[in-house]
């Protein structure tokens, strides 16, 4: 079967590869991937596949029946949508859409669900079970996932493997992780009430400027003090607000930022953690304050089965020296999260690195990565979706 799937692979791969530059000159941003969702919706029908458009607003479902009856589906997502960036690329085929770019490699995340569609489409009779394919929106604000879910993407499904490029692994090479692989992400809201007054007699007022001072350091130091050192976690405060002019004391601040951590069961007390810090600075200057934490995405934990699952067929199918063991979770965060808490899943990186040259990060303006990737990426997601249901025959 190996054998059948790369020839397919290797067939199809010019035309992925078309695919995959007609994404990224033509990319679109969050909740607003119309033409993309199309253009997959079309490619998806072509392949015999039942094709429902418009899920989680513009998402696309494609499922292939195969012949198993017996067990759920099996789901394979992967995102479309781009970034708010100018692209610097100078590539023939670079973004057409000025201040849009696929700078998170979603292009190519794309193109690999549509080469999986293709191949295993094209092996359904080999005694495959039902798959579903996911090709989500609204990735990079965090939310198609959950509005994938809210309508019914996970409904039926029993396991769901996904992908995400990495600019730091070579390209033909993939890199799998069992357990965390990206880290919770949290956003925190802190408004501090002071008592305004004359900035030449502060001991007449309450300074929220200086107290909201006092709040970030006294956050900052308490994580190296009361916090395990063993299990990550990084409080940022991105942005900062108050004050009316240079000569009177701000009476209110207002505090925006991101909370990671990768250990669920820190998470479940930061809220508390975070308040009782705020709260407690603030008493001792006389402010009050209010702590708004909000829960956004929970951390990916890959199932260790499935997990082994994709590096057994990675390396049957790329050989020993093409897979590599991830040493250490990204604090980033991915909303492929969300659909873990419907059904166990694992998501492996998929190497994009140019030999011999720089590689600028995902999210930079100049990212660009190496098309052999895309092979790479369909052969040891049809295989490992093979292997998934092998073990259930």
């Amino acid at each position: 079967m190996l054998s059948e799937i790369k020839r397919i692979a290797t067939e199809i791969t010019p035309r992925l590869i078309e695919i995959r530059r007609h994404f990224h000159a033509h990319p679109e941003l969050s909740g607003r991937e119309y033409q993309t969702a199309a253009y997959v919706a079309g490619v998806l029908s072509s392949c015999g596949l039942m094709v429902k458009e418009g899920v989680g607003k513009t998402g696309v479902i494609g499922e292939l029946k195969g012949m198993g009856e017996s067990h759920g589906y099996l789901a394979i997502r992967t995102d479309m949508d781009a970034l708010p960036i100018h692209e610097m690329s100078q590539l023939e085929y670079a973004s057409r859409n000025p201040g849009i770019m696929h700078a998170c490699g979603h292009d190519l995340h794309t193109t690999v669900g549509l080469g999986t569609a293709m191949v295993l489409s094209a092996l359904k009779d080999s005694g495959l079970g039902k798959v579903r394919f996911l090709f989500q929106p609204a990735e990079e604000i965090a939310q198609g996932a959950s509005m994938m879910v809210a309508d019914g993407a996970m409904k039926g499904v029993d396991a769901i493997f996904g992908v995400h490029v990495f600019p730091s692994i070579p390209a033909q090479v993939i890199g799998v992780r069992y357990g965390a692989l990206t880290s919770a992400m949290d956003d925190v809201e802190i408004t501090i009430q002071g008592e305004a007054g004359h900035g030449a007699r502060p001991h007449q007022a309450i300074d929220a400027i200086w107290i909201a001072a006092q709040v970030i350091t006294a956050l900052q130091q308490a994580i190296s003090r009361t916090q395990n050192p063993l299990d990550p976690l990084v409080l940022t405060i991105g942005q900062i607000q108050g004050g009316r002019a240079a000569n009177i004391i701000a009476d209110q601040v207002k505090m925006v930022g991101t909370v990671r951590s990768l250990n669920p069961q820190v998470r479940e007390g930061l809220e508390q953690w975070i308040t009782n810090i705020v709260n407690g600075v603030c008493e001792m200057y006389g402010a009050t304050a209010q702590v708004n934490y909000r829960y956004c995405l929970p951390s990916v934990q890959n199932d260790p089965e499935l997990t082994r699952i994709v590096e057994r067929s990675a390396l049957e199918a790329l050989g020993e020296e093409k897979v590599i063991s991830i040493a250490q979770p990204s604090l980033g965060a991915e909303d492929f999260a969300v659909y873990l808490e419907h059904a166990p899943g694992t998501m492996f990186r998929l190497g994009v690195g140019k030999e011999g040259g720089h590689n600028y990060p995902l999210h930079h303006p100049r990212f660009v990565l190496d098309e052999s990737a895309i092979f790479t990426g369909v052969v040891t997601m049809a295989y490992s979706a093979y292997q998934y249901f092998e073990q259930w025959s």
